[in-house]
């Protein structure tokens, strides 16, 4: 990567950014990159979403004690829009639609200069197909959040077929100098880390939950008052080494081979979806949502990811907060 072709520098202060898509996601992607100091314009088309973003990010901003970044984020309804002089990064965060995202990087291909990092958020398409066709797809990347993005840290850092690592060591710089913990996945697997890791337990649990070994209510208890909670501390390969590797390795030889190896969605999922109980969004899931408990539900899960936050805080990147 020469230096006439690539952001400089990673520091994300001062730094010119764009986030195309002002939903939930883009909106939380905003905060972070202003977290780190960085100016941000989001692209959002329909009015009444682009009226919600200020006061949410002028909150998020304020509960970090950094308010006074929220003046660093601007609105606009196009591409076009765009003063896109001096930008370093764009965020996708669209709609989850190949056709939309291959089509937008495209445009987004002849807007942003040369040495701009192109980023999406997608978590369910490989890079490479949402690269496909571009003429720079050495600038791509993915830049995979989970939400609410602006309280959990993880980013994943995803390498496509044709992407430039030196890019991909770029970005993972300015990520963290936004108080993100960047992972970097260097093979374009569907689901990348994160998601296939979570996805493997989701498996299990809804396979105990098919067989009638345990209720919801003890799935979800059995994970984040267990192993879960260990979870803050160490990762599962770290707690190899508390434990004994010796211990799951022989654990490993019994379970194993009953696990669950299915290639299709549990029972209690798929019968859910058929009658359109999808969760809070619909009133219904594994639990019933009247509003007012969805709203104490949404505050208690967002007040306990602050916590964790803040027992987290000293082993998280730090943030330049000198204007702050």
């Amino acid at each position: 990567m020469t230096s006439s072709s690539s952001p400089s520098p990673a520091a994300p202060r001062g730094a010119r950014t764009v986030v195309v898509g002002g939903g939930t996601m883009g909106a939380d992607v905003a905060v972070v990159l202003a977290r780190g100091g960085a100016s941000v314009t989001i692209v959002e088309p329909a009015a009444a979403q682009r009226e919600r973003i200020a006061p949410h990010v002028r909150a998020e901003l304020a509960a970090a004690g950094l308010e006074r970044r929220a003046a660093r984020i601007a609105t606009v309804a196009a591409l076009a829009e765009v003063d896109w002089a001096g930008t370093v990064l764009v965020v996708e965060c669209i709609t989850e639609r190949l056709d939309a995202k291959q089509a937008l990087f495209a445009e987004l291909e002849r807007h942003a200069p040369a040495g701009a990092v192109l980023a999406s958020n997608s978590s369910s398409f490989p890079i490479g197909a949402i690269a496909e066709g571009l003429e720079t797809a050495a600038r791509m990347l993915g830049l995979h959040f989970f939400m609410p993005a602006h309280l959990v840290p993880l980013v994943e850092v995803v390498l496509g077929p044709r992407s430039d690592a030196a890019r991909a060591d770029w970005l993972s710089d300015f990520m963290r100098g936004c108080g993100s913990v960047p992972v970097r996945v260097k093979k374009d697997k569907p689901g990348f880390l994160a998601n296939r890791l979570q996805h493997a337990l989701s498996r299990e649990a809804f396979a105990l939950i098919d067989e009638g070994v345990a209720s919801p209510e003890d799935v979800d208890a059995a994970v984040r008052f267990g192993f879960g909670f260990r979870y803050l501390a160490a990762g599962p390969v770290l707690q190899r080494d508390h434990a004994g590797i010796e211990v799951h390795c022989a654990a490993a030889a019994t379970m194993y081979p009953t696990l669950s190896n299915t290639t299709e969605p549990a029972r209690a999922l798929r019968e859910r979806v058929e009658r359109g109980d999808l969760g809070m969004k619909t009133g219904r899931g594994f639990f019933d949502w009247p509003e007012e408990k969805r709203r104490a539900e949404r505050a208690r899960y967002d007040a306990l990811l602050r916590q964790g936050l803040a027992l987290l805080a000293g082993e998280l990147p730090p943030v330049d907060r000198s204007d702050a």
